[in-house]
Formats: structure tokens, C-alpha cells, sequence
């Protein structure tokens, strides 16, 4: 049927529908092209495709397990990703070049002072993993801050005095001996300024801390010991030294083959194995026996055991049972005869002081006893001094020679002459 042919009222209620299915399609594309843009920022955002990105370069040893894409990771978080993964020239003296990016703000974490590229192994099925470690000291590697190199000193002086605590050295400045004077980072002020024209620079690298682009404009370079400009896919990137592991593969075989060799070193041991268990099982039972035999000698022990722990249990086993009676009829005999050793000691003493008394009462009455006696032994003396000079009996009374000295004899005296 033709439009012509609808009545007025068909024809105002097409246009009507008409318009609402337009109204619906435009609606629905509207919301179709949000959702894909939704999408795509989504997308960027967790890629960091409006972060800042730094890219380094590292050479290994072998690309096993490495792909492009895989995370590289810093103290666990996923800082970036490997963006190739390549041979090197058959005379270069590495194997294999990865580049990869970091991006922002993990970038500023890598250092010269001691950050390298770890490989770890991922799995056990041989894959493995970047991981780029923090440093804790030396000039951050990439900067989003511009350097300026000056050839004239009196621009830099100028920058200086205009533009207060602004302008930080870019360079390790050395003397002619390779000592470090001033460091990258270091604030410059007039002093400084005087001090560095005195070491006569070709030129001088610094930045001004407040200026920031949004993407990375200098790179350390380790060989000039300053910041370098560095322009994004024409520069060359950041090299970080690399701390390679070996695969995981590599790491099974070895074990694999230090098992080989360990297994009929293994496999020798189990014969005198076998003779030291059967040795084993002959001493257990050999050990039943006497235990079993040693039984009745335990139960005795401990009937014996049980006498000992009853009061006077140990002088009953040692003496029998008439043993305490003989201790106790001893114990009478040795008190009677102690009594009677102290009368017999107290008449003993008494008698001895009557005999003392006796012989001193002698003594006293005859005065020259002491004396007839000292003169018989000084007559007895000069008899046998005399025999000792006789030529029958000299033979008799000869001394062996000895190295002592001779023996001085003091004479005896009388009471009356001393």
C-alpha cells in the first residue's frame, strides 16, 4: 500500500513512530560509543598509557621463559612490562637484549646506587620473571626535569642570584685526582658558584627544580657522571645490570644427574644394610632372652629393696637378726670400760706424781749424783778416744771419706762450770 493511500491520521501516527525509532537508535548508538570509550579509557588507564614511562635495557644470558608483555615487578607490585625480547650480533659479547618500561612513579625508585634486574623463576614449569630492586643511594636514573648545560658561568651566577634555592647541580663534579668534590643534587648559591670556577669548567650541567614535563627528558649516564638529554624512541635507554639465576630447567638437571650418580652409591649401601638389620633383629632377640632371664634377678632386688626402706632394714640384712641385740651389749661393755679407764687413769696419774716426787726428793739430797754420772761418761769418752789411737785397734775405728764437713763436738760441761 502507498504513503498516498493512508489516511491523514495513519500517516501522522507513522511519522510518529518513526521519529520514536530514530529517538531509540540514536539513543542506543549514543550509549553503544560511551560504553566503547569507556572501554578504551579503561584500557589505557591500566596499561599506563597516560602515565609517564622510563625504558631500560638489560642483557642476559638466555631468553627462556622471558615473552613480550610479562609483568616486571618491583617489591611485589607490577611496575611495568617487557616490550622485547632480542638476539644479539654473533660477535656481540651478550646473548640476549630485553627492553622494558617502568612506569610512573617506580621509575623514580631505580637508582644508580645498587639497582639491578633479578630473573626469578615464576613457576616450576621453567618461566620466569623480571623484578628491578630499589636503591637507597646516587642519582635517580630517569628525571622529568630538564637540564640546562652552561658554557658561560656568569649565566648560571646570574640564574643563581634572580632565582633562589631553584638550581641544583646535574653532575658529580671531580678534581684532576678523580676526587669527588660535589655531588649530583647539590644546591648551587654563590659559594659553590665561586668554588666550581675555580676547578675552569668547559661547562656546567644543573636544572631548575620547578620546571617538570610530563614525560621523561634526562638519563644518568654512568660513564659521563651526568644527566644526559634523552629523547623518547632516538636516545638510547637506561642500561641496568642484570642478576641472572639459572632456569629452573637447568636447575632439575643438574639434580637429575647429581641423583644419577648418587643412586648406585645408593643402591651399595643396601647390602651391609641388610646385615646390620639382621644383626639388629639377633641383638633384640638375643635381648628378650636376657631379659627374660634377668626377670627373677629384679624381683629379688626388689624384695630387697622393700627389707632396706624398714627401720633398721640395713643392719638386719648386713649382722642377721641378732645383730642389734650384740650392737646394744657392745655399746654396755665399751661405756663399762671407758668408766673404769678414767679410775685407772686418775690412780695411774696419782702413783706416777709420788714416783716424780720420789726422784726429785732423791735428786735433791745428793747433789754431786749429777755430777759422778757426767764424769763417767766424760772417762767412758776418752777410753774409746784412746782405744780409737791405739795401733792394734786404730783399723777398727776408720771413717769412710765423705764431702761433708767435719763434725764440730762441743765439749760437755758440769753443772758447776756452765
Amino acid at each position: 500500500m502507498a504513503l498516498q493511500d493512508l489516511t491523514p491520521q495513519l500517516r501522522t501516527r507513522l511519522s510518529r513512530m518513526e521519529r520514536a525509532v530514530g529517538g531509540f537508535v540514536f539513543l542506543a548508538a549514543a550509549l553503544l560509543l560511551f560504553g566503547f570509550g569507556y572501554y578504551i579509557y579503561h584500557t589505557a588507564e591500566r596499561k599506563g598509557w597516560f602515565k609517564i614511562k622510563a625504558e631500560f635495557v638489560t642483557y642476559l644470558q638466555s631468553s627462556a621463559g622471558l615473552n613480550v608483555g610479562d609483568p616486571v615487578v618491583m617489591m611485589g607490585f607490577q611496575v611495568g612490562h617487557i616490550i622485547s625480547v632480542e638476539p644479539q650480533p654473533p660477535r656481540d659479547a651478550h646473548n640476549v637484549q630485553v627492553k622494558f618500561e617502568i612506569l610512573e612513579p617506580y621509575f623514580r625508585y631505580l637508582w644508580s646506587g645498587g639497582s639491578v634486574v633479578k630473573v626469578n623463576a615464576a613457576d616450576f614449569l621453567g618461566k620466569r620473571q623480571l623484578e628491578v630492586t630499589r636503591a637507597t643511594n646516587g642519582p635517580a636514573f630517569c628525571v622529568t626535569q630538564p637540564v640546562t648545560v652552561f658554557t658561560n658561568l656568569a649565566e648560571l651566577e646570574r640564574r643563581v642570584a634572580t632565582e633562589t634555592n631553584q638550581w641544583q647541580l646535574s653532575q658529580n663534579i671531580y678534581d684532576k685526582k678523580t676526587n669527588r668534590l660535589f655531588s649530583a643534587y647539590a644546591m648551587l648559591d654563590t659559594s659553590l658558584l665561586e668554588k666550581i670556577a675555580g676547578l675552569k669548567l668547559d661547562a656546567v650541567h644543573a636544572y631548575n627544580n620547578t620546571v617538570n614535563r610530563q614525560r621523561i627528558v634526562a638519563v644518568w649516564r654512568e660513564e659521563f657522571q651526568r644527566y644526559e638529554a634523552y629523547r623518547f624512541g632516538q636516545s638510547a635507554p637506561v642500561d641496568l645490570a642484570a642478576a641472572e639465576s639459572p632456569a629452573i630447567g637447568d636447575r632439575l638437571e643438574k639434580i637429575v644427574s647429581q641423583v644419577e650418580n648418587a643412586v648406585p652409591n645408593f643402591l651399595a649401601l643396601t647390602n651391609p644394610l641388610a646385615v646390620v638389620l639382621a644383626n639388629a633383629a639377633n641383638a633384640t632377640s638375643n635381648l628378650n632372652v636376657t631379659l627374660v632371664e634377668a626377670r627373677p634377678m629384679v624381683t629379688n632386688f626388689a624384695l630387697l629393696s622393700g627389707q632396706l626402706r624398714e627401720p633398721g632394714g640395713l643392719g638386719v640384712w648386713a649382722l642377721g637378726a641378732n645383730g642389734n641385740g650384740q650392737i646394744q651389749l657392745a655399746l654396755t661393755n665399751v661405756n663399762a670400760l671407758l668408766s673404769n679407764t678414767d679410775t685407772n687413769l686418775a690412780a695411774l696419774l696419782i702413783n706416777l706424781a709420788g714416783i716424780t716426787g720420789g726422784l726429785n726428793a732423791q735428786v735433791q739430797a745428793h747433789s754431786n749424783l749429777l755430777g759422778g754420772i757426767y764424769q763417767t761418761v766424760v772417762d767412758a769418752d776418752d777410753m774409746v778416744q784412746g782405744l780409737k789411737r791405739h795401733w792394734l785397734l786404730r783399723s777398727a775405728f776408720k771413717v769412710k771419706a765423705t764431702n761433708l764437713p767435719p763434725a764440730t763436738v762441743t765439749p760437755l760441761l758440769p753443772p758447776r762450770l756452765r
